[in-house]
């Protein structure tokens, strides 16, 4: 019929394993109009967005052993409370042009940025995988992820707060899915208990190796919870992948990036070069969420290539 919008086509190749067949799901996604399709994501976007805006909060707190639940959000420089319609995910910062209405210093623009982030994440979630648990859950753990690499960037500390309530949540969503029954990248709640004992044991006498060789504390705790986290939700084998991965990543982005760097610098101000402390929480977060959607083909590629006749 002549004036109807096109449909619109989407590649969902990476999730071919992977099928759903309930209402709203990928596939409705895939037929509608890019009208509607805004009408749908929007709101998916939005409420990203306020995770995001929350996500900030633990961000800002629990390296500090604050609570996330009051006192309510204030300014960091001034201490004034700051009202409910000054606290709406992006609108807000826009609207006060990136400055605290009490003392008019600028806001970080971490806070914008991790809004947009995480609403982009949720909005590409369930663009994938459609109104599913599944997508639920994908949005759930990379914003978690994506709150630990932040946080260990900017402290060098991987809060309880986040491994904690990460392990809880993985966990509940394993038992709820094994009663749905739902097609998932996660794995069930056996794998998940003994994934989460791989992981963190892994990491643990990695790290445990290395400070032997380097004499010196290689790794946080943090580290070891995180990879609880992500051996909870990923499984034992495709744990230890991600550790890998996360290792491969983080030493070329020292060695190639950071290092040279760092020596320059030091250089400049005339100082003797030290290698800077890896927050390693940094690459184990981006690399568990690759493992959680492609590592099982990551595995199925290096077997076939490694022992193929």
């Amino acid at each position: 019929m002549q004036g109807m919008p096109p449909k619109l086509q989407f590649d969902t190749t990476a999730f071919d394993g992977i099928e759903y067949t309930g209402a709203l799901t990928s596939g409705l996604i895939g037929h509608l109009t890019m009208t509607e399709l805004l009408l749908v994501m929007i709101p998916v976007f939005l409420v990203g967005a306020s995770f995001g805006s929350f996500l900030n909060v633990c961000i800002a707190r629990w390296p500090l052993d604050l609570s996330v639940v009051s006192p309510r959000s204030r300014c960091p420089r001034c201490e004034r409370p700051i009202t409910w319609y000054e606290n709406i995910p992006l609108l807000s910062w826009l609207i006060l042009r990136g400055k605290c209405a009490g003392c008019a210093l600028p806001i970080s623009l971490q806070y914008p940025l991790v809004e947009v982030l995480v609403g982009g994440l949720w909005a590409a979630a369930f663009y994938y995988l459609g109104f599913t648990l599944e997508a639920v859950r994908v949005a759930t753990f990379a914003t978690l992820l994506f709150g630990i690499a932040v946080t260990d960037a900017k402290h060098y500390l991987i809060p309880d707060g986040f491994t904690v309530s990460g392990l809880i949540l993985v966990m509940l969503f394993a038992i709820v899915n094994m009663f749905l029954g739902e097609p998932s990248h996660f794995v069930t709640p056996w794998p998940a208990i003994l994934g989460a004992c791989v992981g963190a044991g892994a990491i643990t006498i990695i790290g445990w190796l290395a400070e032997v060789i380097i004499e010196r504390e290689a790794m946080g705790f943090g580290d070891t919870t995180l990879m609880a986290v992500v051996g909870a939700a990923v499984g034992a084998e495709r744990s230890l992948l991600t550790i890998v991965v996360g290792a491969f990543v983080g030493a070329v982005t020292f060695l190639m990036v950071v290092g040279p760097i760092v020596k320059i610098r030091t250089r400049r101000r005339g100082e003797e070069f030290a290698f800077p402390d890896v927050p390693f929480g940094v690459f184990l977060a981006p690399a568990a969420l690759l493992t959680l959607l492609w590592g099982d083909a990551l595995i199925r590629w290096y077997v076939e290539r490694a022992f193929s006749a």
